[in-house]
């Protein structure tokens, strides 16, 4: 364990943050906390799930292959959401990859000693199933606006998601913290790359967004969120 952490770097974890300092402190002790490189793959899809995951710093990316061999992005992992839990407590392999875009900091724990920090703490059980219930109704809404939404409004509202999860205010408007390319934006939004592009230049012309390579900044939140909820 980094001597760094301490009991109260879980409090915005998805799973712990109902926990006192004690019982964090116990967490942090059953689990292994570690550096990820930028663009380091921390499971592959395909591998046995044998680990529970929950970042502290950084952002990872889940990125999904497809039979015919393309792949998608399903999400961004920001601090305090756990990763890989799920299919790790079921006994299943890893859906996804995970991958670092940036340099990162990951706590993980065997299944064998998630399994005892949820029998001693319920709450850990109880804010594992409160953050898959988020992700199910998230992924309801997606594959609702898949069917039923034209592309702009799609990608808007992808990119307001962004912004919710990981927006940081500047100067110039609010500019998602991580770098993210539009070929990852297409896929989050069931779009194309030409498509988005092609998006991103019209709003940039119209002040509502200032996209440069593979960085974003939403310069008009209002108009972002018309676009999101009416088209």
């Amino acid at each position: 364990m980094f001597a760094s952490i301490a009991p109260h770097s879980l409090r915005g974890a998805d799973m712990f943050g109902h926990l006192d300092d004690v019982a964090a402190a116990d967490v942090l002790g059953a689990g292994t906390v570690r550096p990820l490189a930028a663009g380091r793959v921390v499971f592959s899809q395909g591998d046995p799930g044998s680990t529970c995951h929950t970042l502290l710093e950084g952002r990872i990316k889940i990125v999904q292959a497809r039979p015919e061999g393309s792949q998608s992005v399903i999400r961004f992992i920001g601090p305090g959401e756990m990763y890989g839990t799920v299919a790790a407590l079921m006994g299943k392999p890893f859906p996804a990859d995970a991958v670092a875009v940036v340099d990162s900091l990951e706590i993980y724990w065997t299944v064998a000693a998630m399994r005892q920090l949820m029998a001693r703490y319920p709450e850990i059980a109880m804010g594992s199933a409160a953050s898959a219930g988020h992700r199910l109704f998230e992924l309801q809404d997606r594959v609702g606006e898949m069917a039923g939404e034209k592309v702009e409004q799609r990608i808007a509202r992808t990119l307001l998601r962004l912004v919710q999860q990981a927006g940081r205010k500047t100067e110039g408007g609010i500019e998602i913290d991580f770098p993210i390319t539009r070929q990852e934006l297409a896929e989050m939004a069931g779009s194309t790359l030409h498509t988005v592009s092609r998006t991103l230049a019209a709003w940039d012309e119209r002040g509502v967004t200032a996209s440069a390579r593979r960085r974003i900044v939403v310069r008009r939140l209002d108009v972002l969120t018309n676009l999101a909820e009416a088209g």
